[in-house]
């Protein structure tokens, strides 16, 4: 390596350090914690095109729904507990990817359709074989999907018969809404929420899941966290809840 590029990678190495501890400096505090990177700050900042306040961790960029996750994993699953899993991650959240990587190892598979993952998959068409995982892990993405109903049956069939899937979306009316010929991104927008959604899930969301052959336990965040962590950590009704999937 010449001079120039030793010098270089020094400053870049020396900015990164710099932002990181005015990152520290701006959050320091105790008011909030994010169970997956494990780090306290003052609060939580803001988020989306509407803002949502004290909603993601300064740090590793979690919202309310993957800190939910996250502790439903640790306290309400055998995920984390050492023991050889083979785990699809569809659509891999950067904030869970790299803890996901380090506790699974090569039982490890991450999947998308267009962004960058371990495989690219379309999961209307699983290329893995009958009951290949253990866990499936697929959040906020089945309202970009066409065919919903196909991709549901898709993750069923590699999903070991002892296994166990959380299939999280985000639940936005009272009943679920599609029309296909909607195309227009901005109609799209003001229909179903973002351009790039297809639908508006409501409440029957559930009988998606059990048309496709699942088992299907819904979890409310206070059915196994405390007021007090829920404030702490951030779970607000934007979490949603958990869907959690079986076969038996």
């Amino acid at each position: 390596m010449d001079i120039p590029n030793r010098l270089l990678g020094i400053f870049k190495g020396t900015l990164r350090q710099t932002r990181n501890l005015l990152r520290y400096a701006r959050n320091r505090g105790t008011g909030r914690y994010c169970p997956i990177c494990e780090k306290s700050s003052k609060r939580f900042g803001r988020f989306g095109r509407i803002p949502r306040e004290d909603a993601q961790c300064p740090y590793c960029g979690s919202l309310e729904r993957h800190r939910l996750a996250w502790l439903y994993f640790e306290r309400m699953t055998d995920l984390l507990d050492k023991r050889p899993k083979h785990m699809l991650h569809v659509a891999p959240e950067p904030c869970f990817e790299k803890p996901l990587r380090r506790k699974l190892g090569s039982g490890y598979v991450s999947a998308d359709i267009s962004r960058q993952a371990m495989v690219r998959m379309d999961i209307t068409n699983i290329q893995y074989s009958n009951e290949t995982f253990d866990v499936i892990y697929c959040s906020h993405v089945l309202e970009h999907v066409k065919d919903d109903k196909r991709a549901i049956r898709e993750l069923y069939r590699v999903m070991k018969s002892d296994g166990w899937a959380l299939l999280l979306v985000p639940i936005t009316g009272d009943k679920t809404f599609e029309d296909p010929s909607v195309t227009d991104p901005e109609e799209r927008s003001r229909l179903f929420g973002q351009e790039d959604h297809v639908r508006r899930y409501g409440s029957d969301y559930v009988e998606r899941l059990i048309e496709g052959g699942f088992k299907v336990r819904v979890v409310n965040p206070f059915d196994f966290l405390h007021g007090e962590e829920i404030v702490r950590m951030g779970i607000t009704e934007a979490a949603g809840e958990i869907y959690h999937c079986t076969k038996r």
